[in-house]
């Protein structure tokens, strides 16, 4: 069976054993960035490769840029052929951070046309809380061939938002938490606030108390709310840095919603050029069902 969404922490304790499953411990604190691999250091689940954010999942910052652009899929390929993911892995990935950093690398693998890949469901604390075993020990890999088929249909360049944007026919969704879309609070970009005419859905809401993901047929309804009859492939998801908005991105998959499409360089690109428009304040708040880009109905992309 090929898991492409979520895996629970019993799921991953049967295959811990299995050279057919590979698991990636991708921990990362943005105002820390050594932070993740010295926890890695410390202790992780038995077998697990550490993906650093920067130095893996992310390609070289430039004064254009944001903060995490999309790494060269040529050399991305060849780092997971080095970590022992070939064709026919199964990957699962996790955090400490409701997965707000680990869907960078579910995302990544997909874009690459690896669609095996799964988020560990409540992450590392979960499997702690489970009893499960952890070790500090590194893995022993073995290499693999991978082989990169990107899909640029999958992500958006700033011209293609832009573009987006002037036609109507996008519903642009910020992962990121409220007060950095309003623009009360920004702790890590140099402007605050969102793209004119988006709409606020932190990724948090997509989980439960327990920081696992609600059920399938509740986050349905909430993104059925939200889309108000626009089809999914509408749906551009943006947050600081591409990175949180992926989280989005699997929630819909999660919920039979599947098309929807990544802003890569996010907020922190956007504000890269001041003559691209910003705005503050609550509009586009969720509940947000009733927005629409510009006041407009969607029209197709053109």
């Amino acid at each position: 069976m090929k898991y492409t969404t979520l895996v629970t922490t019993t799921q991953l304790a049967r295959h811990l054993d299995d050279p057919q499953w590979v698991v990636f411990d991708c921990r990362f604190i943005l105002t820390d960035p050594e932070g993740g691999r010295r926890l890695y250091a410390q202790s992780h689940i038995p077998g697990a490769r550490y993906a650093h954010l920067d130095d893996d999942l992310s390609g070289p910052v430039t004064a254009a840029s944001g903060r995490h652009p999309l790494p060269d899929p040529e050399k991305l390929a060849e780092k997971f052929g080095q970590w022992g993911v070939g064709a026919t892995t199964q990957v699962v990935v996790y955090d400490d951070s409701f997965g707000s950093m680990a869907v960078r690398l579910w995302w990544l693998l997909r874009w690459l046309g690896h669609d095996a890949v799964a988020l560990l469901d409540g992450g590392f604390p979960r499997w702690k809380r489970d009893k499960y075993p952890v070790g500090d020990d590194l893995p022993a890999t073995r290499s693999a061939r991978f082989e990169a088929r990107p899909d640029n249909g999958a992500w958006l360049s700033v011209a293609e938002v832009l573009a987006a944007r002037e036609q109507g026919c996008a519903r642009i969704l910020d992962a990121r938490p409220e007060d950095r879309f309003t623009g009360e609070r920004e702790p890590l970009d140099k402007v605050a606030g969102h793209i004119p005419g988006s709409c606020n859905w932190s990724f948090e809401e997509n989980l439960d108390m327990g920081g696992t993901f609600l059920p399938a047929a509740e986050l349905r309804e909430v993104y059925l709310k939200m889309l108000n009859g626009a089809p999914p492939e509408s749906v551009i998801h943006t947050c600081g840095s591409g990175v949180t908005a992926c989280h989005n991105i699997l929630a819909m998959e999660i919920a039979g919603l599947p098309g929807s499409r990544l802003y890569a360089g996010s907020w922190s690109e956007w504000i890269a050029d001041p003559g691209r428009p910003v705005e503050t304040g609550e509009a586009g708040l969720a509940p947000c069902h009733a927005h629409r880009v510009g006041g407009a109905e969607h029209p197709p992309c053109a």
